[in-house]
């Protein structure tokens, strides 16, 4: 690690959780991956051996390529940067550690290299010549310290590798572009000036999170300021298809502020709103708003997206336009809309293999197929879902839609400690995405904390007041296991269509109501649905961390009478 000493003086506390989130998510899996084994670590490095050179060359370039694009948003001053050498040589195996001119070799040439960069030997550069396409520098012989003789050394380049060629077709994707112009302040008073322009930045910000958007500049954007503007004429000089604007008025001690969404192109209000607040607590309103409206717009913006896709044939559709119609299909949660979506899903990552955001919604809609056995080899998908994850990690692990993904696939894994970790790591990315912290109520309900979920999920709904749904299941799930039994019923009552699984919640709440007609009417209602539903075969579909929350809806169930319809069946079966 280059810089070491520097950062831990500067912030010893936060290098060090830097530091381990890097080997968590990119430097330990990555030598697993290329089949290496960690031989000793120190407080600024480590020494790995690989049985193949490839494997060895492989795995630094991964690292170093990805480490690139998790700098690419960090101060410079603050990035945590590695050098790394590589030598093939003879080496001594001693109380698990290696010894030898080969090891001091690698650790020597380490030292010389770029920071970013690796520094191999002759031996190194002679055996990947001809099996990885890379380019390599000669730098000449170089004279080590300790080592009698000059040892010739190469330098490897990150630019030519496929990888790299993966991550520069990525930034081809053709994303929906929009503009926010700065907001007006139309209260006049000067001192609400910092106010809209705050907010304008604000709401830049939290955009340029979300990764299926291309986000024109604040610089660019700024320089609209004060003027009247066409709206056609900066889309078409700024290379935006939409435009944000808004206004900001002070009334008394109110503010109010307006925002809307236009389409470039014909320029039609696509969607609008007003926020009315108190004045009580300024830069509060200012995050409150900013958080709404970085919830909302996407998927303003991706509703207008499917409106345009609806009227386009697959076969021209790029990349973005297929994985967003494959979205569509996946939401509507059926095997013939999943079986659609898993094909205009691989048709976007075979038109741009770099494409971050593909590959993991790949994983997703493959989940789904493999959650609700919509495939005849679960351990096969299975596996294609992890190599998904794997390569849209490689791609942008600071995605946040990524890690999301990588949450809720381990939890239909019951993996759930991974899944936190994941979870975490979408919300530090995006806080205000409102699929993010819905899945925080969700999560934290399977880890048993119910009434936490419950403030999560109402945060979300609360962020995109346009939400899915399917939200107001998560949030009756969540209050059936905090034994709200009326608010979880409430809740229910939302969706305009059940399945078998939010039937079996109802009927278990009614179970505990005591209301034994509506819980005998919900359980007709899930055998209808599912004629060969059982209680121990539902709740092995669940994820609960906690044994207490799978009794909890066992017996709920009990007293809505589903063991007793199986008892009774197999009473009059045996007296047959």
């Amino acid at each position: 690690m280059a810089g070491y000493s520097r950062l831990m003086e500067a912030d010893e506390a936060g290098t060090l959780a830097r530091l381990k989130t890097h080997r968590i998510e990119l430097i330990d899996p990555a030598i697993a991956k290329n089949k290496g084994r960690i031989v000793k670590t120190t407080g600024d490095g480590m020494l790995v051996e690989f049985h193949s050179v490839t494997d060895a060359v492989k795995c630094a370039m991964e690292i170093q390529q990805r480490m690139q694009r998790r700098n690419s948003d960090v101060p410079k001053d603050r990035r945590i940067e590695f050098r790394i050498g590589i030598n093939l040589g003879d080496i001594i195996f001693e109380d698990d550690d290696i010894f030898g001119d080969g090891v001091n070799i690698a650790s020597r040439i380490e030292q010389l290299a770029e920071v970013g960069g690796i520094c191999v030997t002759a031996a190194v550069a002679a055996q990947i010549a001809d099996h990885l396409e890379v380019f390599i520098e000669d730098l000449g012989e170089k004279t080590l310290k300790n080592i009698s003789r000059p040892v010739r050394l190469f330098r490897l380049g990150l630019e030519r590798s496929d990888s790299s060629q993966d991550f520069d077709a990525k930034r081809t994707v053709s994303k929906p572009s929009i503009v926010v112009l700065p907001f007006n302040n139309m209260s006049g008073d000067p001192d609400q000036e910092f106010f809209a322009d705050g907010l304008t930045e604000d709401i830049l910000t939290e955009l340029s999170r979300r990764h299926e958007l291309f986000v024109i500049s604040r610089n660019s954007s700024f320089v609209y300021k004060n003027r009247a503007v066409n709206v056609r004429e900066v889309a078409e000089k700024l290379g935006a298809q939409y435009l944000v604007e808004g206004s900001v008025r002070k009334i008394g001690e109110r503010v109010r502020v307006t925002v809307q969404l236009i389409d470039a192109a014909n320029d039609a209000h696509i969607w609008a709103d007003k926020y009315d607040r108190r004045l009580d607590d300024i830069f509060a309103i200012q995050d409150e708003i900013t958080a709404a409206i970085a919830a909302t717009l996407p998927g303003r913006v991706e509703a207008a997206q499917r409106d345009h896709l609806a009227r386009i044939k697959p076969a021209n559709m790029a990349a973005y336009e297929c994985a967003l119609t494959a979205k569509v299909l996946h939401h509507r949660s059926t095997f013939a809309d999943n079986e659609q979506a898993q094909s205009l899903i691989d048709r976007a990552v075979a038109l741009d293999p770099g494409y971050a955001h593909a590959h993991a919604w790949r994983a997703c809609i493959l989940g789904q197929a493999w959650v609700n056995g919509w495939c005849e080899d679960k351990d096969a998908v299975w596996s294609e879902i992890v190599a998904a994850l794997d390569r849209a990690l490689a791609l942008d692990d600071n995605d946040a839609d990524v890690h999301r993904i990588l949450a809720a696939v381990n939890v239909n894994n019951n993996a759930l400690t991974t899944a936190q970790y994941h979870q975490e790591r979408a919300l530090a990315l995006n806080p205000n995405y409102d699929l993010v912290v819905v899945q925080q109520g969700e999560l934290l309900t399977w880890l048993g904390r119910p009434e936490e979920g419950i403030e999560w999920i109402r945060k979300a709904m609360r962020l995109n007041p346009h939400h899915p749904e399917r939200f107001w299941s998560h949030l009756a799930k969540a209050h059936f296991a905090a034994h709200q039994y009326g608010e979880a019923i409430e809740a229910f009552m939302h969706l305009s269509v059940m399945d078998y699984v939010q039937h079996s919640f109802i009927a278990a709440c009614y179970g505990w109501l005591g209301d034994e007609i509506a819980a005998a009417a919900h359980m007709k209602k899930v055998r209808a649905l599912l004629p060969d539903f059982g209680v121990e075969s539902f709740l092995a579909t669940l994820h609960y961390a906690q044994q207490s929350d799978v009794e909890h809806l066992r017996e709920g169930l009990v007293k809505a009478g589903a063991e007793a319809r199986h008892q009774a069946a197999h009473d009059i079966a045996t007296r047959k």
